[in-house]
């Protein structure tokens, strides 16, 4: 079968539009790149020259081929030359009445069988197909920066797109060695509809002084794993790009969550831009450079010392709770693991024996570390054992009762001074420390599952938490070889407040028949980078704890956008709640 599109123009050379006249010259079609003027066509092909120049050093180009490669680019500036071509994509700047223009002078140059394409991220393809006599032959063809590495295309139909014209522009991207993902017309499509939303929420959550900067994009990080953290990709993409993505999918939402936050128009009206103009949520070495440095008059914050923690009791006999002790054992502490009997205590002390061996299996422990972090371990099968602890960590039931409970006895049997600390990742911390008399001693310590791999432990603060309970923590954490981030006592904390809207965003855009659940995931993983897709975590996770938290969140913030989507509900009762029960939202082999 013949290859579609043998011929392409690319109206707008810049970074975006280079890249994707180079990858087009790959698959060896004819390329004919057009620019404003003489002197931005020059500088255009001196771009694409640099390029390939700078893919033969890092051997990605044989010489040979940058030469094949370049005979079949030409660049110009007379928008006329695009009516030899079989397929335009245009890479203008992303303003609607400009596209606009631009479409309806190429509807009257190219003749009636061209495919048009816009490589918009957020505008209405509709009214930019609007603009031509073809609105059958326009489709958008969002490629994503860089392009030469980033294998995602997301191919964007709109009602009027003739079927056989998006497939061909399907197999166009999959013979350029991409993955396209089927969209339709609405802001932000399925990649920026999605990650946008959230990053809006980490600026919001910035602004209003929840944690800083450096917290919220650690915890994103390292709690998620995924490339960058929220502010510093908003940096990345540019304050004033993401501006106009949000607002565009607000004009059509109308949800709140979509309004860009306060901030973004500020920095966006104080000309700080990101990393192109050198300052952003960060401040940057030079405009253009990647490298954060301290700003001016940052000072250091001060805190008082910590409490001595010798002895550490943990709570629970789960999968958490042992975890939690292996954490501490390996780092030296003398760990009382209690549970509710000690048979339980007993079975969890040997289910961290069983971690610590395959540690040793693994080469990441010696036989004497395993042997010494073991002996460290106490199981118990009493609470009256943690008398004499100095911090007692809880990691029982994500129920408020259950540790309410929890807490009103161990604040009769724990020693005075000892610090108390809840994992919960949804309940308020403060509802706790309320079923104490000593308030002030109560703190979040919120580990990731699974704790002795995870690095991130959010550490949360109560309106009533002293101080120096607040440094004990984070002094412990860096003496784990944990990454603390402090928060306040708030629903979802850091990073499940920003995690879970995006979840459930991706079960909406499903439910609505948007996109499918393997393309949703592959846009998010080749996209985002995402280690995984949101489907894919949600299974993994488990649909009625993610139900259980998108419930919380609404409660708390009485946000509409926040709901819960309703198949996340209906799959929830339906008993499909991810790999535990073999269905969530794919079918997963029981084992």
């Amino acid at each position: 079968m013949e290859r579609p599109f043998p011929t392409v123009a690319v109206v707008g050379l810049g970074t975006m539009g280079a890249g994707i006249a180079v990858a087009v010259a790959r698959s060896g079609r004819r390329v004919i790149g057009i620019e404003a003027g003489p002197a931005e066509a020059a500088a255009a092909l001196a771009r694409i020259e640099q390029a390939t120049a700078a893919a033969v050093r890092r051997e990605r180009l044989t010489e040979e081929q940058r030469t094949a490669l370049l005979s079949l680019v030409s660049v110009g500036d007379q928008l006329d030359a695009a009516a030899t071509a079989d397929l335009v994509i245009e890479e203008v700047p992303e303003q609607l009445e400009l596209k606009r223009e631009l479409f309806a002078e190429l509807d009257r140059i190219c003749p009636p069988e061209t495919v048009l394409a816009t490589g918009t991220t957020a505008l209405s393809v509709t009214r930019i197909a609007a603009a031509t006599s073809r609105p059958e032959r326009v489709l958008g063809l969002h490629f994503f920066n860089p392009v030469h590495t980033m294998k995602l295309v997301e191919v964007v139909r709109t009602v009027l797109t003739a079927p056989q014209v998006a497939e061909d522009a399907a197999e166009f991207a999959r013979d350029l060695g991409k993955e396209p993902v089927a969209a339709g017309d609405r802001a932000g499509f399925v990649v920026n509809g999605l990650l946008f939303a959230y990053l809006n929420q980490a600026a919001a959550m910035y602004e209003s002084r929840y944690a800083t900067r450096e917290d919220i994009d650690a915890a994103m990080r390292l709690g998620c794993g995924l490339p960058m953290g929220p502010l510093a990709l908003l940096d990345l993409i540019g304050v004033d790009t993401a501006r106009t993505v949000l607002e565009a999918m607000y004009e059509q939402s109308r949800d709140r969550l979509h309004a860009p936050a306060p901030i973004l128009g500020q920095l966006v009206a104080a000309g700080l831009l990101g990393r192109k103009t050198g300052r952003g949520f960060y401040t940057y070495q030079a405009p253009g450079s990647s490298r954060v440095v301290p700003e001016a008059g940052a000072a250091a914050v001060e805190r008082p010392a910590g409490r001595e923690v010798r002895t550490v009791g943990v709570c629970g006999s789960g999968t958490m709770a042992t975890g939690i002790a292996e954490v501490f054992a390996k780092a030296g502490y003398a760990v009382v693991l209690t549970a509710r009997s000690q048979a339980k205590a007993d079975a969890a002390k040997a289910q961290l024996a069983g971690s610590l061996e395959r540690s040793v299996k693994r080469g990441r422990l010696t036989e004497e570390q395993r042997d010494a972090a073991l002996a460290l371990v106490t199981p118990a099968g009493s609470y009256q054992e943690l008398a004499e602890a100095d911090l007692v960590v809880e990691a029982v039931a994500e129920d408020l009762a259950v540790k309410r409970e929890l807490f009103a006895t161990l604040d009769k049997i724990c020693r005075p001074g000892a610090v108390l600390a809840t994992t919960t990742s949804s309940l308020p911390v403060i509802s706790c420390a309320s079923a104490t008399s000593r308030p002030q001693d109560v703190i979040g310590m919120h580990f990731f599952n699974p704790a002795p791999a995870m690095k991130l432990v959010e550490v949360v603060s109560t309106v009533l938490t002293a101080p120096d309970v607040t440094a004990t923590v984070l002094e412990l954490c860096a003496s784990v070889s944990k990454h603390p981030v402090e928060c306040g006592d708030r629903a979802g904390f850091i990073v499940n407040a920003l995690l879970f809207p995006y979840l459930n965003d991706a079960v909406r855009m499903l439910q609505e028949h948007y996109a499918t659940v393997d393309d949703i995931d592959t846009a998010m993983k080749l996209g985002c980078g995402y280690p995984m897709g949101p489907f894919e975590l949600l299974d993994v996770v488990g649909l009625d704890v993610s139900l259980t938290i998108e419930k919380v969140l609404h409660q708390e913030f009485r946000e509409p956008g926040l709901a819960a989507a309703p198949l996340l509900e209906h799959l929830v009762a339906a008993g499909c709640l991810g790999r535990k029960t073999g269905r969530g939202f794919r079918d997963h082999l029981r084992r």
